[in-house]
């Protein structure tokens, strides 16, 4: 058994294609087919049963790969232990964002990080919240950027900064007029949010007390929070922003946006990591570049806001 043979399990149980799994893994199928083939025959069990399509772990195969996924796991911190010695940022930094968050968050300040060290290779990708918080628990990832404080032992966390929600209101609706959004005058039949599992929603469906929301809401799930900005453009309804999506809209589309009323409701973005992870120099380089850039004004809680 070595470390190899684990990686290509982990690699075909993520996939569930053995020919994904070999490209995955830079060689050739047959060549992984086989590393898996002596590892199964060494320890006695089938991992997988290759007579489904797609590939399906037996239930001892899923042992395995759980335990193989902590031995490579705590594999990896050996490396871990020598760069935060070396105070070197190489290697691979795996950072998985909301996708309520990365499109606004990620352009004020990937590239200017990636810029002033090159060296590092962080790897996005985008997550919602509960598959972000498995996949750090599971080391698949080494942080992630969320809105929610995680309740795991395993993780520990850092505030980066607090965002605020606006309205996006149409033109044609009632209260386009009005200065201030109030939850009371919320109109869920024209209302466009995202689908569940997206705290975004959960918190806001929280503060405006919209228990109904899920019954009729039905026709407007599936969607994006883009989609949604362009429907309420052509003068279609209402729905939510976080504060660093308003900072990249046009003039035009800032007549669109509308404050809530106080209390205004914010959100707390942290990062989270496990309470093992070692290297602290990159982590407080991220941070430190993401807190440089959003405006000051978002680094506390503002007294007027309150966390939904």
């Amino acid at each position: 058994m070595n470390i190899q043979q684990l990686e290509y399990i982990l690699a075909v149980d993520t996939f569930r294609h053995f020919a994904k799994a070999a490209e995955h893994c830079n060689v050739t199928q047959p060549t992984l087919s086989m590393m898996i083939l002596k590892l199964e025959d060494e320890i006695g069990v089938k991992i997988f049963d290759r007579s489904m399509q797609p590939v399906k772990v037996t239930p001892t195969g899923r042992k395995v790969i759980e335990q193989a996924r902590k031995i490579l796991y705590q594999t990896s911190l050996i490396k871990d232990i020598v760069n935060e010695a070396e105070q070197s940022l190489k290697g691979t930094f795996r950072l998985a964002v909301l996708p309520t968050i990365a499109p606004y968050l990620l352009p004020r300040f990937f590239h200017k990080l990636t810029g002033s060290h090159p060296e590092m290779d962080i790897r996005i990708l985008e997550m919602k919240t509960q598959p972000s918080i498995n996949a750090l628990i599971n080391g698949e990832i080494d942080a992630a950027i969320i809105a929610s404080l995680p309740g795991d032992k395993q993780l520990q966390y850092d505030t980066l900064y607090y965002e605020e929600f606006f309205g996006y209101i149409s033109r044609n609706e009632a209260i386009f007029k009005n200065d201030l959004v109030r939850s009371a005058d919320i109109n869920e039949e024209k209302l466009w949010l995202l689908d569940e599992g997206h705290c975004f929603r959960d918190q806001l469906m929280r503060y405006c007390q919209m228990e109904s929301v899920k019954i009729n809401q039905a026709a407007y799930r599936l969607g994006s929070m883009e989609t949604f900005m362009r429907m309420v453009e052509s003068g279609n309804g209402i729905t939510f922003i976080p504060e660093l999506a308003v900072h990249q809209l046009s003039s035009e589309q800032k007549e669109l946006v509308r404050p809530f009323a106080i209390p205004k409701p914010a959100r707390q973005i942290i990062l989270a990591t496990r309470t093992d992870f070692i290297r602290s120099k990159l982590l407080s380089i991220i941070i430190e570049s993401i807190r440089d850039n959003v405006p000051k004004q978002m680094h506390t809680l503002q007294a007027i806001q309150r966390i939904v």
